[in-house]
């Protein structure tokens, strides 16, 4: 791996790890603190290093997700400088939040294997094995 995309990978992960702990300790937006939970996914920077995308997964309705999601929009702006300057960057990234939808699939998809198996173990069957064996 070249060494700009170690840096820019070194940044991402540094990124991830400063925001959990500023929004869980600095964001005081009762929007974003009306989510259940609230977990910073990922951060993927542009390739100058310039923008960041910042995927969070919050659990609640849609309307607690939304709200979420524009409290930390509104919050960017002050979470910017302190994370530049705690990370040592000459130039701290715009923060732009985006809802990871990945972390819900993942969820419904158990949601929807558990309800399978509790009907068959309510038809008197028990659930499948997925082990491919006969």
């Amino acid at each position: 791996m070249p060494a700009t995309q170690q840096r820019k990978a070194r940044v991402e992960h540094a990124l991830r790890d400063v925001l959990i702990k500023m929004v869980a300790n600095d964001v005081r937006d009762p929007r974003v603190k009306a989510a259940t939970l609230l977990t910073i996914t990922k951060v993927e920077l542009n390739v100058d290093l310039t923008v960041a995308r910042v995927y969070v997964s919050i659990i609640g309705d849609d309307a607690v997700r939304d709200g979420a999601i524009a409290g930390l929009q509104k919050a960017a702006g002050f979470l910017r400088g302190p994370a530049g300057r705690e990370l040592k960057l000459q130039k701290a990234p715009e923060l732009r939040f985006i809802h990871d939808v990945g972390v819900d699939m993942s969820e419904k998809l158990a949601s929807i294997v558990r309800d399978d198996e509790q009907k068959a173990r309510e038809a008197g069957r028990e659930p499948e094995d997925n082990k491919g064996g006969t």
